[in-house]
């Protein structure tokens, strides 16, 4: 049996209607497009390995917009992850005043040896990463409420019918 609610009419609801339900096409673009900053925001948290799952609570918990958060959440991905990692270090060093450039010794890989060298650098990466996560849904939200704006205006521009032909000859 198919799991898709009947209609009030006794009908099954369309794609099209279960797409705007999970696109919340219904939503203001203000809620959509804080959506997609609180995804940023998540994006450039340092609590890696835990973007996904944070995406998932605040969809649940605040009911938004679960594409326009993960949307926002995968501005860090395979591509960018690189760049962001040292930009938020670089960020909390510059905040905490730190100028020493980190190193690593590869010669001592285990967990102990690891954790050493790595403990030093937690408290600028973890400074840096809210900094950037704050101004990146600073910055995000008027961007994206003003192409949301501008997308629905142009896909209502678009998508209204012509009107009839006259009936008047001559």
């Amino acid at each position: 049996m198919s799991d898709l609610k009947k209609e009030p009419g006794g009908g099954r609801r369309s794609f099209r209607s279960l797409l705007r339900q999970v696109l919340h096409l219904q939503e203001s673009p203000r809620r959509t497009a804080f959506a997609f900053a609180l995804g940023v925001f998540i994006a450039f948290s340092p609590a890696y390995g835990l973007h996904t799952a944070m995406v998932a609570l605040c969809t649940w918990l605040f009911g938004l917009n679960f594409l326009a958060l993960l949307t926002g959440a995968l501005v860090n991905n395979p591509w960018t992850i690189i760049p962001i990692l040292g930009a938020t270090y670089w960020t909390g060093a510059l905040f905490l005043g730190r100028t020493d450039t980190p190193a690593f010794d590869w010669h001592d890989l285990s967990f102990n040896g690891i954790y050493d060298q790595v403990l030093p650098y937690a408290g600028p990466f973890v400074l840096g990463g809210l900094i950037l996560s704050v101004l990146g849904a600073l910055v995000s939200y008027p961007a994206a409420y003003l192409f949301i704006i501008k997308y629905r205006d142009a896909a209502g521009a678009s998508t209204t019918e012509p009107l009839p032909p006259s009936d008047r000859v001559g």
